[in-house]
């Protein structure tokens, strides 16, 4: 006579036992899969958050500096606080503010930079957000045509490695409000 299982008593044999066992099993390893798979999406979540919080107040600080600014000046090329267009992108431009500043923005490395007044370059983007390409495009800069200046910012980048990386690409347009007559 074979040893019963006290769960055998009830009238469960060792292979339906065992079935059961295996099904209990392969259903917790696939929700522990389900588990995981949001605690990844939660992680991507915040990293997208913050790249969109950090870079929100960034080119809305670039964006308004330079739409009341005037003078713009794209490239390292030249004196930067006289006017220069460039149709084919830079990685620095230059313009003097409404308060009379000379401001400059440039990427340096994966950050983006801003100086004011020929002072120190400071970070405008948090560390973690990677800046892969920043660019430049001034046209209309100086009196010496008809249009109205203005400069197209476009940012590529990433935050965050592996599964939780998220990549962007933001391209904006300013116009100087100030007419150039």
């Amino acid at each position: 006579m074979s040893k019963k299982f006290p769960a055998m008593r009830r009238g469960f044999t060792l292979i339906e036992l065992m079935t059961a066992v295996s099904i209990f099993a392969i259903v917790m390893v696939i929700s522990m899969g389900s588990i995981i798979g949001v605690f990844d999406a939660n992680r991507k979540s915040r990293t997208l958050k913050t790249i969109m919080n950090n870079l929100n107040l960034a080119i809305e600080s670039m964006a308004k500096e330079m739409r009341y600014g005037e003078s713009y000046h794209c490239g390292s090329s030249g004196t930067l606080t006289l006017p220069q267009n460039c149709p084919g992108g830079d990685t620095l431009v230059s313009f003097l503010s409404s308060e009379d500043a000379q401001i400059t923005y440039r990427l340096n490395g994966a950050t983006i930079e801003k100086q004011i007044n020929s002072a120190e370059f400071l970070a405008v983007t948090a560390p973690e957000v990677i800046i892969d390409s920043l660019v430049f495009y001034t046209l209309g800069a100086g009196t010496d045509n008809l249009l109205q200046p203005k400069v197209i910012i476009k940012i590529e980048g990433h935050a965050g490695t592996d599964k939780s990386r998220s990549d962007f690409t933001l391209e904006t347009m300013v116009s100087q409000r100030k007419l150039d007559i």
